[in-house]
């Protein structure tokens, strides 16, 4: 199995730096609360200082849904959703340690992160722009099939574990009480990147580590080194 984003995503967004691990293991019966707080209170600290709209991954993410022709402030990436939802209600439901664990740390860089049960991925993922015949999963269980030239997460099977590339996960790969193994996803556009993404995936692997043991394989991507096997 393996993870990539394809040579046209790399062509486009030449300032894209994505950061991915693995982890086995995963329980759903874990305690991340300590982790949860401290991630939890330096989002509220960002917060207090700019709202989310002005946090320059958040508009970075912006723009490159302009670019795709997507309306911002209607499809917002995921990193948007959960601190317009943070600052509005103070919290977030918890879901599973796992899933809380990276919804803190995505508020805490203001970066999307991806969660997928890699056990429901056939063969690969790879981020993509979708032909429009690709199979998307909601929540819901309503199948949809996403937009020609939306970039969209495929697998072999061509089913779209995320549309809008980081607005909306499926229902397909959802991390639930039985997962074992996980993919987890980062992806970041903003002029300091380079430097942040390292720091959120340190973050990331040591809290995986210390709740589950490990560590997990950790990599930073890029057009040289591309893919992630795992």
């Amino acid at each position: 199995m393996y993870f990539e984003h394809s040579a046209a995503i790399w062509r486009d967004f030449p300032d894209l730096v994505p950061v991915a691990l693995t982890v086995d293991g995963i329980t759903a019966d874990a305690d991340v609360t300590a982790q949860v707080t401290d991630l939890s209170t330096r989002a509220k600290e960002r917060l207090a200082a700019a709202p989310e709209s002005e946090l320059p991954e958040i508009q970075a993410w912006r723009r490159t849904f302009a670019t795709l022709g997507l309306k911002p402030t209607q499809y917002r990436c995921a990193a948007e959703s959960l601190l317009r939802r943070f600052r509005k209600e103070g919290s977030l439901p918890r879901l599973h340690p796992l899933v809380d664990l990276c919804n803190a740390t995505s508020m805490a860089y203001a970066v999307p992160i991806a969660v997928l049960d890699t056990a429901a991925v056939t063969d690969h993922l790879e981020v993509r722009y979708a032909t429009g015949d690709e199979t998307y999963l909601t929540f819901g269980g309503d199948v949809e099939h996403p937009h020609p030239g939306e970039v969209i997460f495929a697998d072999a099977d061509r089913r779209a574990h995320a549309r809008r590339w980081t607005n909306r996960q499926s229902g397909q790969s959802a991390v639930r009480p039985g997962t074992e193994s996980v993919l987890v996803v980062a992806e970041a556009l903003h002029a300091t990147a380079a430097t942040d993404m390292p720091r959120l995936l340190d973050t990331l692997a040591t809290a995986i580590t210390q709740t589950w043991g490990g560590p997990p394989r950790a990599v930073v991507l890029d057009p040289a080194t591309p893919r992630l096997d795992f």
